[in-house]
């Protein structure tokens, strides 16, 4: 599933290809995602209308129109979302394509149609609307270890867990916890509660650190990742402890554990993890 860094690299991607391109045409399939296609809010607050900015909150790409309305896109677990030549061939799992008034096309693909896409209408914060309740970003000023002091006070779920939740924080999946974890050296089973200010911190600055690592890298290729282009990301050669069960830390001599923690599998170093 696309997390963060993923997501923040299309963003990046399409920024510099969409701001002042007019979309002239909007196609798609007649299969359903997670949520209906919104085919009438398209072609009233999107076809004609121009781009003006790309945005990220959390995993959702926010791209701004020159009207006033927001093209909201989730990517699910294996969602794709890029630009291509209009006369590509239209590959089976394109369930959206917005024809820009430059010969190429923003595609929307996904498989396994667990993503979605929404149109908010001039006026309507996509923010509000849909990440009300949401944590701050990762990458953030309000991403501190006092503020995750606070929030794990007298919490007794795991580590990891609690760095999954997006009330907490937005973005950090399944990868990129186990990784943030190992270069904090602190194991994902430890009570959220009984993690010290020190190591807050230390959480904070390896959260920044395999984030930031992990957009220059593209993003991690693990299955159905790639970028607007339809590249893919190659932080998978930096993992360090995520899908290595078995094989040697590269910290120490121990071995790499598997542990399965809310329905997720789980990759530690007991050595380094404490």
């Amino acid at each position: 599933m696309p997390e963060l860094p993923e997501v923040e690299v299309i963003r990046r991607g399409l920024e510099n290809h969409l701001p002042g391109r007019k979309v002239v045409a909007v196609a798609g399939s007649n299969k359903k995602l997670r949520l209906p296609v919104p085919r009438k809010d398209l072609k009233r607050y999107i076809l004609g209308a121009s781009f003006t900015g790309v945005d990220r909150r959390a995993k959702f790409l926010l791209l701004s129109m020159d009207n006033g309305a927001t093209l909201a896109v989730h990517l699910g677990m294996s969602g794709r979302f890029g630009i291509f030549p209009a006369g590509r061939p239209r590959a089976i799992h394109d369930h959206l394509r917005l024809r820009l008034d430059n010969t190429m096309e923003l595609r929307f693909n996904d498989p396994r149609r667990f993503g979605f896409i929404r149109v908010c209408a001039p006026g309507i914060n996509p923010v509000e609307s849909m990440l009300s309740g949401a944590g701050p970003e990762p990458l953030g000023p309000d991403f501190t270890a006092a503020y995750l002091l606070k929030c794990a006070a007298g919490k007794e779920r795991p580590l990891k867990n609690f760095l999954m939740d997006s009330r907490v924080v937005v973005g950090i999946g399944n990868i990129y916890a186990c990784e943030i974890l190992f270069h904090a050296g602190i194991t994902p089973q430890k009570k959220a509660g009984t993690v010290s200010p020190l190591q807050w911190q230390k959480v904070v600055q390896s959260c920044r650190h395999v984030l930031a690592r992990a957009i220059a890298s593209g993003g991690t290729t693990i299955s159905d990742f790639v970028n607007e282009s339809g590249k893919s990301g190659y932080f998978q050669l930096e993992l360090q402890v995520y899908g290595r069960q078995g094989e040697g830390c590269r910290n120490c001599s121990g071995t790499i554990v598997r542990k399965v923690m809310a329905g997720r599998a789980t990759y530690f170093c007991p050595r380094c993890q404490k």
